[in-house]
Parts: structure tokens; C-alpha cells; sequence
């Protein structure tokens, strides 16, 4: 009995909701079979079906979970509030004047959330119905993949997508092998080999593959791509065989199926028990400074409500504590409610002024802002100059939350391989015993040009040198995993491999292998084929070599070397392995090691890629151990990946060194441009890469990241070893202390030229010392805040053999410092991934490494180039207009209500409402909403090719200074004053008041009916008139659309006034506005009050501007002038160094703070001796013109010793 309850508890253990995790292994019936009777037995466990799912909402939880996430905003939440107070108690303002605009904003949010949902359904809908083909029965059948289970055994054509996770049973080769590009999970475009189970791998029809017995056990489901540990039981007529299985046996859902005619393979996980499922990474919500800044501004309007209110309250009741002096009766309350307690009374009357006033808080700024971003973002799409038309391919918006952000960046991470390279690998030369030879150019003995001047290179050959020469190319040829594809046509022209031979092209997992062996067939070895496991090679004399392939090393990141042992045809076995000069020098017993490596580091230096070639003849007892150490390791269940990383190592060792490779990786087009100009516009560029110093280093000065000039400080293991960590931190300390100790620390972004330009080189193994969270020695002190000092102090770092997760490392120890930087994150490869997810801003680029990075960016690009754009123009163009959004809607919602909080005072604080209902309902969502809306899609300050070709305007709008509080504080007092001209000059204009003969109330000076309608009708009608033509006064770039939105909404206004008050609405219970506009406009004095009061509200600002122009311009303003001046064609031919501003003008931002600040890092110097003047999209020549504006000693007229040159796309001004 204790058995079957035992049997009860795995039982329920196994299949009941959240326990299946506790079991460590599954075990998989291929093509649902039980296994025979007397073998173990085995618990069948619950798998979930094949289904996708990535999207948020199903058609029942919509609304409930759409409406919790939406009122989780505080703005959302707060109109819900005060919404239901305004049903629950009596107010002065209807419930619809509230609910109505929040109805909106949810409605329109909920629209756009459920569309996205919705394609995102759709999208899984398209998978999860594909067709797919299994083997039933002995016949292939087809079904939806949804449906796919556990234990099915698959068939797939070439070119098709895996639908799950496979173990492969047999292919259409012979070999048992299966060609396989995991673009979509990894980023590697490039093509891998996996393997059949060994027994199984004879098995070809679908009744053969239908006759297979056997179970698989295997670990269960994990996200790491690389690993996989399982085993395969395959009964047979005698006792079952059981055979390992590892990751080279997994087809991974998303991978395609390539140069393979067909496979056969057992599905082992499904559906979001994928690797590919479990990879996909819950992106974290990015805020930009922008929305952080809206939420700041929303908490300081909140408190100024409130205060309102509590004011208002208190002076209710101190007004009232005259016994002449009651509720007002038209306020209508009953006696019960007069009797209430006076703390009930109070708080009612607090509510009902918090309702009158919360119109303050702006909830139609949030969907105007998330609609301008929404549109906003097509510009990217829509834009041709990122348009790449060798790919075919535009840049991508994947969230549109953060499109001002890109015009605050203070820091660039970039990837090197495939982001500032093209990953497109080309075979330089190779160096055997210190000779050097180049494909083509066969140099037997010969030392070639360049090497001349290594003295260490012998350049007179012994005998065995060509014995030796020709064993380094036949390494090169065999210890590889490049595989050679049949009869590929591209372009209508077949690609092949000897001419005359055959027509073939080769295609490898790493693009550096096919450089190399197709480097080998310059030198006269050309790779053929891998038949059989036999590799073919033909040689010089167009003979055909085979060597029969025993064992493959595969590569692996820890290692950084491979290996292959092979035998030849007289029976000798050779294991050849090459890697890192790192991983193959420490290995070496003999060989002409000083040489190769004199060469391996001028290449290096020279930007190559290297790699180092070895190899050890191993006797038959050396092979027999060699194989008993592999067999053991591939067997084991448990600690598979480190018992063969031992097995590995214990092979890989006493190898005869033979030579080395250079590959150089060339550099993208406009790369060096690109960085050149974010460095000009103050951004701080980082590279991140795993390749080796010496190469990065090459790299970042061939793309100008580093110059001649620069001092370069090295933060390396090398350098570690002989110093300790702590004095090599302290002494990079002082050096750039000693330089920069005089400055302030925001002087250090503009990389003046005042001072030594500093450049930082670390590597990964010391970045992983610097993080360490506990240091061994307590007096070390903090070395991330040392470390971060010196890189703040550098214009540029190098970070290299970086690991993923430490590029993301880096990102967020910059993130979190002191100064909180906006950061960016660009690279290529699913390597990037970790930080582009980590980063502020993300982006992909559509390279040759697949598109993972693209999928978890925020923005895709086709190239390197294109980052230039879209920060220095789109990322400008995106804040400027989003700062003035947000400014504006606060600007003229303290308009608004500001007179009705005046009106208070005049009204015995009976909550009487200024304006009408309608136009208290209508204000943000009709009459003022348009322009603003379409000013944040369209505004241009400055013309693009001026944004594009002076990078140094990227400095005014950095660390959010648009959005400082002094300039928030600026538009809330423009705001007030603005309200207090409107409420009282209108006041003042029905100052005096007499009855007429019938007992109306007419004013003596203006002849015109008078009442708190027409009064409130007259503030309104001066508040939408002021709002939109300030903002017509801030408008730079008029077009049609702007003219056509700005009239056309005042004109809106007016012949809404005249029918909501000329014609008596059947559905209105009460008609307080009838013929109350018309009456104000038939009075002559009432139109001109109307241009007065508006006059006086705009004056003060233009006044400002004019003279804080005249005095105080700005680059930005400076341009903007001389722009209208040379109506628009200043990008055409303009002196730029004439328009920075000098230093002795202070700050640009007014009010931040610096305006004493005489060394301002956001100004650009002007030149003393030598003005470069740029001639813009025109070929690169001399002449001579009369500038424009002026010399920088003030002059318009030339004067000896200034030089005129043309310049090029850009010129250092």
C-alpha cells in the first residue's frame, strides 16, 4: 500500500501545475512508442503543444487588464479620481468635463495598445498554423504546427524553419550530416553542421524512420543555445545501445535547414519550451529624460492644485464667519447640508475647488505626446538617405517611447566586428618559419615586401622548408568546419571553386575559415570536399589528396582554439589546431616561435585579425588514449561541457608550432565620419569588442576614434602583472588628474583641444577584477569610482576580449554613475544583445550576423553611417519639438485656469465657474490641441544639411536643457502673467455698470450686455487667441499644413462659439451661453479690448527674445539669423566658424546656472588665425569669395593671413 501512495506522490508531483520543474530530466518516446517490457520504467510527464505566444492580451482580459495597466499612470488615475467626485458629490463643473477627456486619452491609448496586440496574434497566428510534415504511420502527413507534440518525428525540406526543438535521426547525406544557418537565434548567418544519432542515421524512408524503437533522456528545457546534454536508449533485437547526445545533435526551432536535401528528426521541446521561447527577454520599459521630466512638472502642478484649493477653502470660510456673508443661493443647498459638521463641510468644499481647478494638470498632454511620438517616428522610416539600397533594407522604429532620447546621448557603446567593420573577411598573407607569403604570389624561401625589415626573419630556408610549408597550407585545409555548397547560383553567375572543376563555393560558420581556406587556394591547396569522412584537397600538381577525419575540437570561446585529427593515406594521424596567438603559444614545444610572433604582433598593429597554426603527429597508443578520453567525456550525463573541456585540453598540448594567418576585417563606409562627428557634437564613444588588443586598437585609429596625438592608457593584464591593481589604478589617476585638475568635470565632454587627449584601453579580465564587489585588500577603496574617474577624464575607450554579459556591465556601471549619462548601445551580432537591452537607447544593425540584434532593439539601421543622421538630426529635431510639447501644455494650462482661480476672489468662493462647460471640456481637446500637435511633428529651428554638417549644435540641447526647471519656471510665470493681463483687463473693461430701462446690467464704456458668461466668453476667447499665436511666434518652419492648422483651429473656435450660442440645442436642459458670443462681438470697444489684451500678453516674450537675442545669441540663434538672412541657403556655402559664439558670451543656457562660466564646453572657439569656410555637396577645391558675415576679428572684408579652402562632406571648423 505504501508503495502505490509513493507511486500517488511522483505521480502527482510530476503533473500537477509548477512541480515539473523539480524534475532534473524528461524522458521522450520517439514516435510515441513504449518501450518494451523488463526495461526500466518510465513516467510519461505532461509537454505543452507547439503553440507561440508573444502576445499580451486575449480577446477576455482586455479590457479589465488594459484599463489596470492605464490607470496605473498617476495622471490617469488622478482624472479617474476626480472624475468620481465630481459624480458622487455636488460640483461646480459637470462630470462630463472631465470624463469626457479621460475617456479619451483611454480610449485612444487602449485603440493604439490593442492594435499592437493585435498584430502581434496575428503575427503568432501565421506561425503557429504553418504547415508542418510528420511520419504516422509509415506515411508523412501534414498538420498544423500548433499542434505539433512531444515525441513526433518530423520531416523537413531544405530551405525550411525547424517548428521545434529536433534531435536529428538521418539525413539525406550519407554522412548522417545536416547543414544548419541559426541567423534568427544567435546572429550567425554563416552555416553550422549537426549530426545524426549514430544508429540511426542509415534510416532514409518514413517506414524505416516509423521502425525505430527508442527513448531519449535528456535535460530539462534551458535557455543556453550552446548547451545540451541528453542521451538516446535504442532497443534493438539484442540488449538496448545507448549513445550521447549533445548540442551538436539539437536542430533548434528557428533555425533553417540549408544545402541538405531533406532530414528526418524527433521533436524533444515545444512551443515556449523552446530554447529560441526561452530566449526571448522581457524587455524592461525604457523612460526617457523627457517623460521623467513630465512627471516632475505633473508633481509640481499637483501641489500648486492643491495649494489652490486649500486657499480657497480656508478663505471661503474666513469670508463666510461674517454673519452677512452665507452660501450663495445660487449654489443651492439644501438645510441638512448646511447643518453638516464643519470638518465635512470644509473637505466637500476642498474637493469641489480641486475639481474646478484640475484642469491645471494637462491629461490631453499625454496622448498628444504619445501620438506625436507614434507619428513622429515614421520620419525614420520614411527617410531615404538611410535607406540602404545594397541590402534593400530602411531603418526600423521597434518602439517610438524614445525618440527624444536620441538627442541625448552623451554616450556611444559600439561593437567593432560587423558595426565599425564590415565583417567581411579578406586573406592577407601568412607567415611559415618566418616566411611571409601572399595568395597568388607564391613565395617559396622568399621573404616579401614589408617583412624585409623584420631582422629576426630567416630568410634563407632549410631544407625541410618546403615539407614544412606545404604541411602549414594542408593544416589550413583540413582543420576547419567549412563546408562546400553544390552549383550555387547568385546573380545569374555560378560561384566556384577551381575553375573547370567544379561549381561549388564554400560556406562556413565563421567567416574568417572561408577567408583561409580560400586564401589556401590562392597559395595553390584547394579544399574540395568532406565525403564520407573523408576530406579531399587538391594540390599543386592538381592531385587529389584524402585524409579521413577522425575527431573535430570544436571552437569554443573559453579555448579560442579548434582542432581536427585526421589520418592520411600512408595511415599517419596529425591532430592540427589553430586559435589565438593567446591560447596556441603557451602550448608550443618547439617551432620558430619568436619569429611567427614578431610578425603575428605587426599585423596586428596593423588592424589584422591572427590566428596561429600548430599541429602534433600522434603515434597509435596516443590516438587510443585520445579516443578512450573523448568517448568518456561525450558519455556523461553530468558535467559533459567540463570533462571535455578537460579531455580537450589534455589532447591540445605539446604541439609543433607552424605558422600564422592574417585576415583584415575592412573598416564600413564613412565609419571613420560617423565617430568623428560624435565626437565634434560631445558624445563620448566606446568600443566593445572580444577581439584582441592589438587589433581593436588598429581598428579605433583607423576609424579616428584614436588619434596620433593621443595619449594612450593602458588598464590591461599585461600591465597588471607587473603592478598591482591598485597602483596601476591610482597612477592612471593622477596622470589625468594632473592634466584636467583645473576643470570642471563637464569641461571633460568637450574634448577641448586645450589639453592632452586621453585614450583608455582595458581588457576583459581586468574589467572583471575592477568589478569585483569585494576587494581583498580593505585599503584599496572603491575601484569602479577610480575607474570611472579615469574614464570620464578619456575622449575615448577601448574596452576588448569583452565577454556579452561584461559589454552590458560596462553600460550599466556607466548608467549609474554620478552624472546619470544618457547611454546607446549599436552593435550587430546576438552577442550585442545583453547591452543593447541595457542601454537607454538600443540599436541594431542589419549586418551579416542575422537579426537578433535588430529584433531587441528600440531602432534598427542598415549601417554604422547612418547613426550620424539619425542623432544629429532626427534625435535633435525629435527633442527640440517634444521640450516645446510639454512646455507649451503647461504654459497654457496655467492660462486657463489661473483666471478662474482669480475669479474666485471676486465670486465670494462659491465655486462659480469662469467658463462655460463646453469650452472647459473642449479647450485641450479641440481648440488648442491641432497646432501643437502638428508644431511637434513637423518644426524644423534649423535647416537639416546645417544639423548634419555642424555637429557642435548636438551641444546645445545636451543634459536636457530644454527642460531644466529654469526654463520650467520661465514658462509658468510667462503663464501667470499671461492670466493676470486677460482676467483683469477684462475686469477693468466692465469696471463701470449701470441698469438699463428693462434691468439688464450693461457696461457705460462699452455699451455691451454684461454677465458672468459674457465676462468668462471674453477671458476664453483672448486665452485660445494668445495660446495659439504664441505658438505661432515659435514656429521657425511655416508650411501650408502650419498656416492651414493654426487659422483653421481659431476659426474653428469662432463658428463653434456662434452655433453652441446662436442655436437653442433641444438636448440641453439649460442654455446659459445663448447669444452671449454674438452680443460680445457686436460691440466695437469688445474687439478692440480683445487685440489689446492679446498685444499685452505676447509683448513681454517677444521683447525677451529680441534682446537676449541681440545680446546673448546662442549657435542656434546665430545660424537661425544668418539662415533668414541668405534666405535658406546657408547650407549651401556658409562660414560656420563665424557663427559659434565666442567665449567671453557666457552660457547659451540662459539660467542653468553657468553663465559665468567662461570655459563653456557647449560653445565652439572661434579660430584666431584661420577661418575654414565649407562649401557643402561641391567637389573639394580653392577660391576665394567675400565671407558672408563677418571674420572672427569682427571685419567683413578679408585681411592678410586668413586662408580660404574649400572643404569636402565635412571640415573642422
Amino acid at each position: 500500500m505504501g508503495m502505490d501512495f509513493s507511486t500517488l506522490r511522483t505521480l502527482i508531483s510530476r503533473y500537477c501545475a509548477g512541480e515539473e520543474n523539480w524534475v532534473d530530466s524528461r524522458t521522450v518516446y520517439i514516435g510515441h512508442k513504449e518501450p518494451p517490457p523488463g526495461t526500466e520504467a518510465f513516467i510519461q510527464q505532461r509537454f505543452p503543444d507547439n503553440r507561440i505566444v508573444s502576445s499580451k492580451y486575449t480577446f477576455w482580459n482586455f479590457i479589465p487588464k488594459n484599463m489596470f495597466e492605464q490607470f496605473r499612470r498617476v495622471a490617469n488615475f488622478y482624472f479617474l479620481i476626480i472624475f468620481l467626485v465630481q459624480l458622487i458629490i455636488d460640483t461646480p463643473t459637470s462630470p462630463v468635463t472631465s470624463g469626457l477627456p479621460l475617456f479619451f486619452v483611454i480610449t485612444v491609448t487602449a485603440i493604439k495598445q490593442g492594435y499592437e496586440d493585435w498584430l502581434r496574434h496575428k503575427a503568432d497566428n501565421a506561425v503557429n498554423k504553418c504547415p508542418v510534415h510528420v511520419v504516422q504511420h509509415g506515411k508523412v502527413i501534414r498538420k498544423q504546427s500548433r499542434k505539433l507534440r512531444v515525441g513526433d518525428v518530423v520531416f523537413v525540406k531544405e530551405d525550411e524553419t525547424f517548428p521545434c526543438d529536433l534531435i536529428l535521426l538521418s539525413s539525406s547525406r550519407d554522412d548522417g550530416t545536416c547543414y544548419v544557418t541559426t541567423a534568427s537565434l544567435d546572429g550567425e548567418s554563416s552555416h553550422k553542421t549537426y549530426y545524426a544519432v549514430q544508429d540511426t542515421k542509415a534510416y532514409r524512408t518514413e517506414k524505416e524512420v516509423d521502425s525505430i524503437h527508442a527513448t531519449i533522456e535528456c535535460e530539462q528545457p534551458q535557455p543556453d543555445l550552446y548547451k545540451f546534454v541528453g542521451r538516446i536508449n535504442i532497443y534493438m533485437d539484442s540488449d538496448p545501445v545507448a549513445r550521447p547526445l549533445g548540442s551538436e545533435n539539437l536542430l533548434l526551432r528557428g533555425a533553417t535547414l540549408k544545402n541538405t536535401e531533406y532530414i528526418y528528426a524527433v521533436a524533444i521541446y515545444t512551443g515556449m519550451e523552446t530554447k529560441m521561447a526561452l530566449n526571448y527577454q522581457s524587455k524592461c520599459q525604457k523612460r526617457s529624460a523627457v517623460e521623467k521630466s513630465m512627471n516632475a512638472y505633473l508633481v509640481v502642478y499637483l501641489c500648486i492644485l492643491i495649494s489652490k484649493a486649500i486657499i480657497n477653502t480656508a478663505l471661503k470660510y474666513m469670508w463666510q464667519a461674517d454673519p452677512n456673508r452665507d452660501e450663495p443661493w445660487y449654489n443651492q443647498r439644501t438645510e441638512s447640508e448646511r447643518q453638516r459638521h464643519i470638518v465635512i463641510r470644509a473637505f466637500t468644499d476642498f474637493l469641489a475647488f480641486m475639481v474646478l481647478f484640475n484642469y491645471i494638470i494637462p491629461v490631453s498632454m499625454y496622448v498628444t505626446v504619445e501620438m506625436q511620438k507614434f507619428l513622429g517616428s515614421y520620419f525614420i522610416v520614411w527617410d531615404d538617405e538611410m535607406l540602404d539600397e545594397e541590402l534593400g533594407e530602411r531603418a526600423v522604429v521597434n518602439t517610438s517611447d524614445l525618440n527624444e532620447e536620441l538627442g541625448q546621448v552623451e554616450y556611444v557603446f559600439t561593437d567593432k566586428t560587423g558595426t565599425l567593420t564590415e565583417n567581411n573577411m579578406e586573406f592577407i598573407e601568412c607567415c611559415v618559419d618566418g616566411h611571409v607569403y601572399v595568395p597568388n604570389i607564391i613565395c617559396n624561401g622568399q621573404v616579401m615586401t614589408g617583412a624585409g625589415g623584420m631582422d629576426m626573419i630567416d630568410s634563407s630556408p632549410g631544407p625541410d622548408a618546403r615539407e614544412r610549408e606545404e604541411l602549414f597550407f594542408r593544416a589550413l585545409c583540413l582543420c576547419h568546419t567549412v563546408q562546400v555548397k553544390e552549383e550555387e547560383t547568385v546573380d545569374g553567375i555560378k560561384q566556384g571553386i577551381h575553375q573547370g572543376k567544379s561549381t561549388s563555393f564554400y560556406i562556413s560558420s565563421s567567416p574568417d575559415e572561408v577567408a583561409l581556406v580560400e586564401g589556401m587556394k590562392g597559395l595553390g591547396f584547394t579544399y574540395l570536399r568532406l565525403k564520407d569522412s573523408h576530406m579531399e584537397i587538391l594540390n599543386r600538381e592538381d592531385e587529389v589528396e584524402r585524409f579521413e577525419l577522425l575527431e573535430v575540437l570544436t571552437f569554443d570561446s573559453v579555448r579560442r582554439r579548434m582542432s581536427v585529427i585526421v589520418r592520411d593515406s600512408r595511415g599517419e594521424r596529425y591532430l592540427f589546431c589553430k586559435g589565438a596567438d593567446s591560447a596556441i603559444f603557451p602550448r608550443v614545444i618547439s617551432g620558430k616561435v619568436e619569429q611567427v610572433r614578431a610578425r603575428v604582433e605587426h599585423n596586428a598593429v596593423e588592424g589584422l585579425r591572427t590566428l596561429c597554426v600548430a599541429y602534433r603527429p600522434l603515434s597509435p597508443e596516443q590516438y587510443q588514449e585520445v579516443c578512450h578520453q573523448l568517448s568518456g567525456a561525450k558519455l556523461a550525463l553530468q558535467d559533459r561541457d567540463k570533462r571535455l573541456a578537460e579531455a580537450y585540453d589534455q589532447i591540445e598540448k605539446d604541439l609543433i608550432l607552424l605558422g600564422a594567418t592574417a585576415v583584415e576585417d575592412r573598416l564600413q563606409e564613412k565609419a571613420a565620419d560617423t565617430i568623428e562627428s560624435l565626437h565634434k557634437a560631445g558624445i563620448k564613444v566606446w568600443v566593445l569588442t572580444g577581439d584582441k588588443m592589438e587589433t581593436a586598437a588598429a581598428t579605433c585609429y583607423a576609424s579616428k576614434l584614436f588619434h596620433r596625438n593621443t595619449q594612450i592608457l593602458e588598464l590591461t593584464t599585461k600591465r597588471t602583472e607587473e603592478q598591482s591593481l591598485h597602483d596601476v589604478l591610482f597612477d592612471l589617476s593622477r596622470t589625468v588628474l594632473r592634466q584636467h585638475g583645473t576643470m570642471t568635470r563637464d569641461n571633460f565632454s568637450s574634448l577641448s583641444g586645450d589639453c592632452t587627449d586621453f585614450g583608455l584601453i582595458i581588457d576583459g579580465a581586468t574589467l572583471s577584477a575592477v568589478m569585483r564587489p569585494d576587494q581583498e585588500d580593505s585599503n584599496s577603496g572603491n575601484y569602479k569610482e577610480i575607474f570611472l574617474e579615469i574614464c570620464r577624464n578619456c575622449s575615448a575607450v577601448l574596452c576588448c576580449r569583452m565577454a556579452p554579459l561584461q559589454k552590458a556591465q560596462i553600460v550599466k556601471l556607466i548608467k549609474a554613475s554620478k552624472e546619470h549619462p544618457i547611454t546607446l548601445a549599436i552593435g550587430d551580432g546576438a552577442n550585442d544583445v545583453s547591452m543593447i537591452l541595457e542601454a537607454h537607447v538600443g540599436i541594431g544593425i542589419m549586418g551579416k550576423e542575422g537579426r537578433q540584434a535588430v529584433r531587441n532593439s528600440d531602432y534598427a539601421i542598415p549601417k554604422f553611417k547612418h547613426l550620424k543622421k539619425m542623432l544629429l538630426v532626427h534625435g535633435h529635431y525629435y527633442y527640440i519639438r517634444i521640450s516645446e510639447l510639454v512646455q507649451y501644455f503647461f504654459y497654457k494650462n496655467v492660462c486657463f485656469i489661473f483666471p478662474q482661480f482669480l475669479y474666485q476672489f471676486f465670486c465670494g468662493f462659491s465655486q462659480q465657474p469662469l467658463y462655460d462647460t463646453a469650452y472647459l471640456t473642449l479647450y485641450n481637446i479641440s481648440f488648442t490641441s491641432l497646432p501643437i500637435l502638428l508644431y511637434s511633428l513637423i518644426e524644423q529651428h534649423i535647416n537639416m544639411d546645417i544639423l548634419k554638417k555642424d555637429p557642435t549644435l548636438y551641444r546645445d540641447i545636451a543634459k536636457n536643457s530644454l527642460l531644466q526647471w529654469s526654463t520650467f519656471i520661465y514658462w509658468t510665470v510667462l503663464g501667470v502673467y499671461d492670466a493676470i493681463v486677460m482676467f483683469f483687463g477684462a475686469y477693468f473693461l466692465f469696471d463701470n455698470t449701470t441698469f438699463t430701462s428693462n434691468g439688464q446690467l450693461m457696461t457705460t464704456n462699452t455699451q455691451m450686455m454684461f454677465g458672468n458668461w459674457t465676462f468668462g466668453t471674453l477671458v476664453f476667447t483672448v486665452l485660445v487667441f494668445t495660446v495659439t499665436l504664441k505658438l505661432a511666434l515659435d514656429t521657425h518652419y511655416w508650411t501650408w499644413i502650419n498656416h492651414f492648422v493654426i487659422w483653421g483651429s481659431l476659426i474653428f473656435f469662432v463658428v463653434f462659439s456662434l452655433l453652441w450660442g446662436g442655436i437653442i440645442w433641444p438636448f440641453l436642459n439649460y442654455q446659459r451661453m445663448y447669444y452671449v458670443f454674438m452680443q460680445m462681438l457686436s460691440s466695437g470697444p469688445a474687439w478692440l479690448s480683445i487685440i489689446l489684451l492679446i498685444t499685452a500678453s505676447l509683448l513681454p516674450d517677444v521683447v525677451k527674445k529680441v534682446i537676449w537675442r541681440a545680446l546673448w545669441p546662442t549657435t542656434t540663434e546665430r545660424i537661425q539669423s544668418a539662415d533668414k538672412l541668405y534666405k535658406g541657403q546657408l547650407s549651401e556655402f556658409t562660414p560656420l566658424a563665424s557663427l559659434h559664439a565666442s567665449s567671453k558670451t557666457g552660457n547659451y543656457r540662459r539660467g542653468s546656472g553657468n553663465q559665468g562660466n567662461a570655459q563653456n564646453p557647449r560653445r565652439s572657439e572661434p579660430l584666431n588665425t584661420k577661418v575654414m569656410f565649407t562649401r557643402w555637396q561641391r567637389t573639394q577645391d580653392y577660391c576665394t569669395f567675400t565671407p558672408l558675415l563677418r571674420f572672427t576679428d569682427g571685419s567683413r572684408y578679408p585681411r592678410r593671413g586668413h586662408a580660404y579652402s574649400g572643404a569636402g562632406p565635412e571640415t573642422a571648423v
